[in-house]
């Protein structure tokens, strides 16, 4: 059996045989569950619950809490029968294990929820790609960020970046970039322009980075007239290619003469600021598509705890957010909103409380030295997990 669903069932079916249990899952929702009849059946229970059904007031649970759970899910779900509620009872070991039960399906509901959105995410930033647009893929990145915290505080842990020790092992390769020969056209007519204009480098140099550039050779070239303009030395394409040279650009392959000489031809009439927007709009884009592989593939890996995960996701937005800064540098806006969520003066909220309380109690210890030496020490029992009585 797959433990998600496992956990699921044994959650519905001990909620089913004691309603109290819900009292200990107010942060848990229908929506966390992956199946829809077990959405459906958990929202039926928390409103039969809210209702103030009979059962709630008696010792004995009567049938009728069954029945009305199963009849009320029923309208929002088809073929759900009875037979199944008797079925998730069945699977529940113990009812007071609810509270460990809801934060398994919680834990399976947050790997879902942030691969869906990184997803999208991804999506989004295609799509831009396509069009030479970022608002969409700024606009989910927003989102995925307002997911993390969320979710972060329904796992009752504190939202913050953390670096993986080591980065996910199962990132896919990144396909070519979509627009290929637009986006380099448009990086040659830009660095063409500032060789022949090193004056234009001042409307650039504040926000337009290396690695900007989709093309790792005209990254370099760009390091190169950075250089040259750094160190207040004169700039043409003469004195550029002398600086590739000196930084081994010729000799290691990363730049050829007949690049070189394509580059410095293509020299026309421009703005070296419109270019290096658009520019700095194809590296959004690669920057939104790239944190959307990393959070999907980290997202993927179901050995990877929801506190570790949420972290690693938000790592991962990080250099969208460096360069998002920079887009808006370029654009004379304001700077953005973090996407990391920040700390709340007030304290953790209730669902993070509720959500760390259903947590199990750490083992306790015993010093070796108040233990009975004469006698062997008998076996330590562990504690039930809070929630569980």
């Amino acid at each position: 059996m797959n433990p998600l669903l496992g956990a699921e069932q044994a959650l519905i079916g001990s909620v089913l045989l004691d309603p109290g249990q819900l009292s200990h899952l107010g942060w848990l929702a229908p929506e966390h569950f992956y199946l829809p009849a077990h959405q459906a059946l958990f929202g039926a229970l928390r409103k039969l619950r809210d209702d103030a059904h009979p059962a709630l007031s008696r010792e004995s649970v009567p049938l009728s809490w069954v029945t009305d759970a199963v009849g009320e899910a029923s309208t929002h779900v088809r073929g759900l029968t009875a037979t199944y509620a008797h079925t998730l009872i069945a699977a529940c070991p113990r009812p007071a294990h609810a509270p460990v039960y809801g934060r398994m399906v919680l834990e399976g509901a947050i790997h879902r929820s942030i691969t869906e959105h990184a997803i999208r995410l991804h999506q989004a930033a295609r799509a831009d790609a396509l069009q030479g647009n970022v608002e969409g893929a700024l606009h989910y990145a927003d989102v995925l960020a307002g997911v993390l915290g969320d979710l972060a505080q329904r796992w009752g842990t504190e939202p913050h970046p953390v670096t993986p020790a080591t980065p996910p092992a199962n990132v896919p390769a990144v396909p070519p970039p979509v627009r290929t020969d637009q986006v380099a056209e448009d990086e040659r007519f830009l660095l063409a322009l500032l060789t022949e204009q090193p004056k234009a480098m001042d409307e650039v140099v504040g926000w337009l980075r290396p690695a900007d550039f989709a093309d790792p050779a005209h990254g370099q070239l760009y390091c190169c007239l950075g250089a040259l303009h750094h160190r207040g030395e004169p700039i043409d394409r003469v004195t550029l290619l002398w600086e590739a040279q000196r930084r081994g650009l010729l000799a290691d392959g990363t730049l050829s003469g007949d690049q070189f000489a394509t580059i410095c031809d293509d020299v026309g009439p421009g703005s070296a600021e419109w270019l290096g927007e658009l520019v700095m709009r194809s590296s959004v884009t690669r920057s939104a598509v790239t944190s959307a592989r990393v959070i999907r593939a980290l997202a993927e890996n179901e050995a990877l705890a929801p506190g570790r995960l949420i972290s690693h996701a938000l790592h991962a937005l990080g250099p969208l957010d460096e360069v998002r800064a920079r887009w808006q540098a370029a654009n004379g806006r304001p700077a953005p909103t973090p996407t990391t969520p920040t700390r709340s003066p007030a304290g953790p909220p209730s669902a993070r409380v509720h959500a760390a309380l259903a947590r199990s109690a750490p083992r306790r210890f015993t010093p070796s030295s108040a233990r009975p030496r004469s006698a062997p020490s008998p076996a330590v029992v562990r504690p039930l997990s809070r929630g569980h009585s």
